[in-house]
Parts: C-alpha cells; structure tokens; sequence
C-alpha cells in the first residue's frame, strides 16, 4: 500500500469520527482500526492526532469546495451583479447535499466549537472568499469606509447566508412547505440577501410588500461613535 493510499484511508476513516464525536473525544485506535491500519501510521504520516484533525478539517472543506467555484468575471461587470453571483454560490455550497455527509458536519463543528484547525482553515480557505467579497463591497462603499466598517457589512452578508445552513430545520418548521418550496431556495435567498445588502448601502430602495418600506415614523437617533 502507498504512502498516498494510507494517507487518503485515514482521512476518510477520520471524517466521520470527528464529525461525530470531535476531536477530544475521538481516538487514535477507532481511527486506525476503521482505516485497517496500524496504531502506530498516524504519528508515521501525520505526525500526531492534532495534525490529523486539522488535515480531516481542510479535507473537509475541499471536498464542499470543489464542485461549486466562484465566478470568474469580466471587466467592467457591475458589483452588484458580482455580489449576487458571490452569494447565490456561497448559498449554493453551503446548502448542498451532494458532498459526504460527514464534512459538512464537521465544519459546522469547526465554527462553533473552533479548535486549532480553525485559524488554519480560515487563513487557506475562508480568508481569500472573504477578500473577494471585500473587493466586490470595495466597489460601492466610499473610498474612506473605515476598514473594520468594511469587514463587518462583509460578515454580515456572509452571515445571512451561514442563517439558512445552520437553521435550516427552524426555518422549516416556521413556514409552510410550499413556501419553503418556493422562496427558500438558493436562487430565491441570493436575490432577497443581495437586495436586503444593496438596500442598506443605499443602492437600492429598501425592502417592503411592493418592494419597499416605508420610513420609520421615529428615526433611529444618530450614534456619534459611528
């Protein structure tokens, strides 16, 4: 057997176990008796179960990356249509099921309860996705938004999208399959999130029953710290 074909043996024995039961309460022994490898191969190939579980996360995060790449554009396309493809893809990859059910597990396990792999997958796989949303947003912000401005309105399109993979069974029970059918789909979320963000960049008129909400009566108070 090849060095490559232990390697991919374990990381695949290691992805379900890890979605499961994480990393402390995974061992190495279940890994490697469900890879039909020695104890001793992890530490040979890896080094140590940390390393292990970092190398499973990034794995993780290939095999939902792939099938779905963002756009390539041309010169001169508007950001606003940049911005919709960007997050009807976002949308696309994270509400996919045609990836092993495992990796989209142990993500969403990554993200809540970060371990050291987190800082690794961040920098390799979500900093350049977040440095292109930040260049579309570049586009229509003023050239003098301050730099933590444009990274939070940058979560806060990004976290929209996460709303619908992480609470996509509470969404389901509060609206009625046929909407849920209709409107929740990756097509129909990337049109409202992208309007609801160029709505309060002010590039386009806000949301409401015929496409736009009415003032409110008692505007917010200005906060001079903004």
């Amino acid at each position: 057997m090849s060095h490559d074909d232990v390697r991919t043996r374990l990381l695949q024995a290691a992805g379900p176990i890890f979605a499961e039961k994480g990393f402390q309460n995974a061992t190495v022994r279940e890994i490697c008796e469900r890879a039909g490898v020695n104890v001793a191969s992890i530490n040979y190939y890896f080094g140590d179960k940390e390393r292990l579980y970092i190398e499973t996360v990034k794995e993780a995060r290939r095999l939902k990356a792939d099938p779905t790449p963002f756009p390539q554009w041309a010169q001169g396309v508007a950001p606003e249509i940049k911005l919709r493809q960007f997050v009807q893809t976002l949308l696309v990859r994270m509400l996919s099921a045609n990836t092993a059910p495992w990796s989209t597990r142990l993500i969403m396990r990554e993200i809540l309860d970060p371990t050291s792999a987190c800082k690794e997958l961040a920098q390799e796989f979500f900093r350049p996705e977040f440095e292109m949303l930040l260049a579309i947003l570049d586009e229509m912000l003023p050239a003098d938004t301050p730099d933590y401005r444009r990274r939070q309105i940058g979560f806060s399109v990004i976290g929209q999208c996460v709303f619908y993979r992480l609470a996509g069974g509470v969404v389901a029970a509060l609206v009625d399959e046929g909407e849920l059918s209709q409107r929740y789909t990756a097509h129909d979320l990337a049109n409202h999130i992208t309007h609801l963000t160029l709505a309060a960049l002010g590039r386009k008129p806000p949301l409401g029953i015929s496409g736009a909400i009415a003032p409110a009566r008692h505007p917010v108070p200005h906060d001079p710290r903004n």
